[in-house]
């Protein structure tokens, strides 16, 4: 009898499991954990090392998946808010990338492109980038929640010509920035040996954590998204809240950005995050958030960004060819996606409760 009540509880914590939003990025992320333990145990493995200058650093496929990952983690925040209020996604934001890193490099070069000193501090370059990257957000944002334009045909106008601006910003150069400090924010911090955008991409779930906690943007934007005209009568301004995620949104774009070109200390215009927008939609989808809009949950969000990254990650290591990646990926999403469909999880915790029922009968008897 003991045994069946431990099956009957144990069945009953799988369905509330299911039903929970961020049951499929966790089971994700288990079932690349066990496929990469099977067939190459190597590839958790984590070894310290040193750079060129000497400094302590981690590597490994788990220290590149919280490197690489950390970009579409702080990506994931603003577009997980975009979608759940404006039920429609940004596609523009690779390119808003580019124009962001393109203003930073700018700054910090001046009318030099190889300049042998910083032409501006880089927090001025930083803050100046972000105040660019925010004004796109806001154009974004206008169109979307002034105009009623669908978000993606909206945000199509900027990924169409957002790589020609941000060439253009340079006169077409590629500016390259000397200064060694300038790369401890894409890559290490001189002594700690875990990749820096991992640490930025923390104190930004914690700074939005806390604006979500501390005030009623969540709510709002949530009650936006389930319904507008519901919002409106209660008071609030759909059209303002939908804006601001924009400009949130814009904001993330502008520290993705900071950590792209930082990595490189240049800026290639037509490859610089190149599909990221799809990832960044991908993660907000496998972090169990409607793509229609409504609630939603962040945390969801930056786990199913690592997912994204861990895949991608773990195809490499299979040497899978770099134009075939998007096709092996997208069939591995599909299925993700499909299994964190309301009505699959509805189903899941049916089966589930039912396999809990006998149990339940037969202790009773």
């Amino acid at each position: 009898m003991k045994v069946q009540t431990q099956t009957a509880q144990k069945s009953s914590f799988l369905a509330s499991i299911v039903r929970r939003q961020i049951f499929i990025p966790i089971a994700a992320l288990l079932i690349l954990a066990i496929f990469n333990f099977i067939v190459d145990p190597s590839f958790f493995k984590v070894t310290l090392g040193h750079n060129s200058e000497g400094d302590p650093i981690l590597s490994g496929n788990i220290i590149s998946i919280i490197d690489y990952g950390s970009e579409l983690a702080i990506l994931a925040i603003g577009m997980t808010l975009v979608t759940a209020a404006s039920r429609g996604q940004d596609i523009s934001v690779g390119a808003a990338i580019a124009i962001s890193g393109s203003v930073i490099l700018r700054v910090l070069c001046g009318t030099n492109s190889r300049p042998d000193t910083l032409q501006a501090p880089i927090i001025v370059a930083f803050l100046i980038s972000c105040l660019v990257a925010m004004a796109f957000g806001a154009f974004n944002g206008t169109l979307v929640s002034v105009f009623k334009i669908q978000p993606m045909v909206a945000t199509l106008i900027l990924f169409t010509a957002g790589r020609s601006i941000a060439a253009w910003i340079n006169n077409n150069e590629l500016p390259v920035v000397s200064d060694r400090t300038f790369t401890y924010f894409g890559g290490y911090i001189p002594g700690i040996p875990i990749p820096t955008p991992f640490f930025i991409a923390i104190a930004c779930f914690i700074l939005t954590w806390l604006a979500l906690k501390f005030t009623n943007l969540g709510l709002y934007v949530q009650s936006v998204g389930i319904n507008e005209k519901t919002s409106r009568l209660n008071g609030l301004n759909p059209a303002l809240i939908k804006f601001v995620t924009y400009v949130i949104l814009g904001l993330c774009v502008a520290i993705a950005g900071f950590i792209k070109v930082s990595r490189l200390s240049t800026i290639n215009y037509s490859v610089v995050a190149k599909d990221i927008e799809m990832d960044a939609i991908l993660a907000v989808a496998l972090g169990g958030n409607s793509l229609s809009g409504g609630k939603f949950n962040i945390s969801a969000s930056i786990l199913g960004a690592y997912v994204i990254q861990f895949l991608t990650t773990t195809l490499y290591k299979f040497q899978v060819q770099s134009d075939a990646l998007p096709a092996y990926k997208a069939v591995v999403v599909i299925a993700l996606v499909v299994l964190s469909a309301p009505i699959v999880r509805e189903k899941l915790a049916a089966l589930f409760k039912k396999l809990r029922s006998p149990a339940k009968a037969e202790s009773k008897s």
